[in-house]
């Protein structure tokens, strides 16, 4: 049949050689499991790591543009003191008291507590930021765990078949296939905390 003509029956007593049919067979099954597999961790992996590029992008623009809310606005408090400013030398040309001209109610030492909107809004902004780069970072990580696992080492093919199947208990240790489906899940996390952080940023516009 098709088994014995593509691997042809080994002497006795070496069924189990280093170049035997088993060894050859065992490579061959493996090779069509983990093209399987890693086609489709590949697709995933390549489609996260540009979308979460465009919207670790997209996500800071929005944390720079909200950050400037969490501090004092120094051009609110300068044009505070000039107004004061303009009062006291309106108040030494009139002869009226300086005591009569109200003082600024913005100094730089002026206590500053921003709106809890604000500080969720970043905060969840922030969140999903630091969701998005570590999508990236995971995903970059995997696809150089794919492309060692795919490399095929020199040797016989019962020493192949050992470096395989090591290759393969390494990434059911490390829970790569956990890991990989874990991905998407981040994804859609980090999107859903952007969307409530942007309510958030609308409402207080």
């Amino acid at each position: 049949d098709d088994y014995d003509r593509t691997y042809p029956e080994d002497p006795i007593f070496e069924e189990m050689a280093p170049a035997a049919r088993i060894w050859r067979a065992y490579l061959d099954e493996c090779q069509a499991y983990d093209a399987e597999m890693i086609e489709g961790w590949r697709d995933t992996v390549d489609v996260l790591l540009v979308f979460a590029g465009l919207f670790s992008a997209v996500v800071t623009t929005f944390v720079v543009q909200t950050l400037q809310s969490l501090q004092p606005d120094s051009n609110q408090v300068s044009a505070s003191l000039l107004f004061e400013l303009v009062s006291i030398q309106r108040a030494l040309a009139n002869g009226t008291s300086l005591s009569d001209v109200p003082s600024s109610s913005l100094t730089p030492n002026s206590p500053f507590t921003p709106s809890s909107l604000i500080v969720w809004t970043n905060g969840l902004w922030f969140v999903s930021l630091s969701l998005s780069l570590t999508i990236a970072l995971v995903a970059v990580l995997t696809k150089q765990w794919i492309h060692h696992y795919l490399s095929v080492p020199s040797g016989t093919p019962r020493y192949r078949s050992r470096i395989r199947h090591f290759r393969y208990m390494g990434l059911e240790k490390w829970h790569v296939p956990v890991i990989v489906g874990l991905l998407p899940l981040l994804m859609h996390s980090s999107l859903a905390l952007f969307f409530v952080g942007l309510v958030l940023f609308l409402i207080t516009l």
